[in-house]
């Protein structure tokens, strides 16, 4: 049986330490009280939010009228078959921690998520927004995904071709009340150099080119330094790091419209032809420099792509300054900014 907790509130479990009280807040420490939970609502009509990590939502100073499932399940089996002793196909529950796995999977010599260090949040989360940094997306190696269908009230596994992994994208997102992960399945090579470098950033702090390997151990802490670096690890006592990460993905655009952005934009060969430019450049280069904004509320000091909570803040706070940062970007540059995080009960 899931756990009821007396605090109900929401800033708490989020990494931006914003959000109001929830009517009834449950741990599900199991699989089974997981779907348990999720379904009693669904059946009562009840709404539920499934909140992992707490490290990609916004959720509204009001906070939520329903009952809150923190995931908690814990669990990962290696099944080294067929595999030999080249690799290893790997079922993680998705309440584990998402970090501490890259950790144990560097350790087990399991290439391809060494890039993916320091990223928040639980592994279940991670197909949902196909999570990438440094030149790696976790849909890279999952194999598949097991959800519980709260349509049809089954459970239903997707091979990684299924998922519609795409740039911050998946069918998972695309329908979020409807898919509920339950674990995810990678299939991983066994090796002590990492899977090619794919970045340029961190190919520098390596020093090797782009396309080279490098010891896996070495990539995992050079991307940890360099997301520190950004205030993009979590530290309590570091406000920089009191964010949802990358407020607003980096704009998709056609070859027309990457066309009008200035000649020294950044631009990356997208899916289709398409073009994709950074951010975190358009927002410096529309007047919003690090450390933007005043009182409770402000740009990370170290990336601009942060909004981050100085202490004391509300949620409608930060998102007057979300609202001030994409309506000047669009002002300048013709871009309208997507936001990254989901968000509960409120509107940017």
């Amino acid at each position: 049986m899931a756990d009821d907790l007396t605090a109900a509130d929401l800033a708490g479990h989020t990494t931006l330490r914003l959000g109001g009280p929830a009517r009834r807040l449950v741990v599900a420490s199991s699989e089974a009280d997981l779907v348990s939970e999720v379904t009693r609502a669904d059946r009562s009509g009840e709404p539920v939010l499934v909140l992992g990590g707490g490290s990609n939502v916004v959720i509204g100073d009001a906070g939520f009228d329903g009952t809150v499932v923190l995931v908690r399940t814990r669990g990962i089996r290696a099944d080294p078959a067929g595999c030999g002793w080249s690799g290893a196909e790997v079922e993680v529950a998705a309440g584990e921690v998402w970090d501490d796995f890259v950790d144990h999977a560097v350790d087990q010599e399991w290439i391809g998520v060494e890039a993916l260090t320091g990223i928040p949040g639980l592994v279940g989360a991670t197909p949902i927004q196909n999570v990438g940094a440094y030149g790696a997306e976790v849909s890279q190696v999952i194999a598949r995904v097991r959800t519980w269908d709260r349509a049809t009230g089954r459970q239903q596994t997707f091979a990684a071709a299924d998922c519609d992994f795409g740039y911050r994208w998946s069918r998972f997102k695309a329908d979020p009340q409807r898919w509920l992960v339950l674990s995810v399945t990678f299939q991983f090579s066994r090796a002590t150099l990492s899977a090619p470098i794919a970045y340029a950033e961190l190919a520098r702090a390596l020093g090797v080119e782009v396309g080279q390997r490098a010891p896996a151990v070495q990539v995992r802490d050079a991307v940890r330094r360099l997301r520190s670096g950004k205030g993009m690890v979590l530290d309590p006592d570091d406000h920089d790091t009191w964010s949802a990460g990358s407020f607003f993905t980096n704009p998709v655009l056609t070859a027309d419209e990457a066309a009008r952005l200035p000649d020294d934009a950044p631009r990356y060969p997208a899916d289709g032809q398409r073009v994709k430019t950074s951010a975190a450049w358009l927002i410096q280069h529309a007047g919003f420099d690090k450390g933007y904004g005043s009182g409770p509320v402000a740009l990370s000091g170290k990336h601009t792509l942060a909004l981050t909570n100085r202490g004391g803040a509300r949620t409608d706070d930060l998102l007057a300054l979300a609202r001030e940062v994409r309506d000047g970007v669009h002002e300048r540059y013709g871009i309208t900014l997507v936001n990254e995080p989901v968000l509960v009960n409120c509107v940017l």
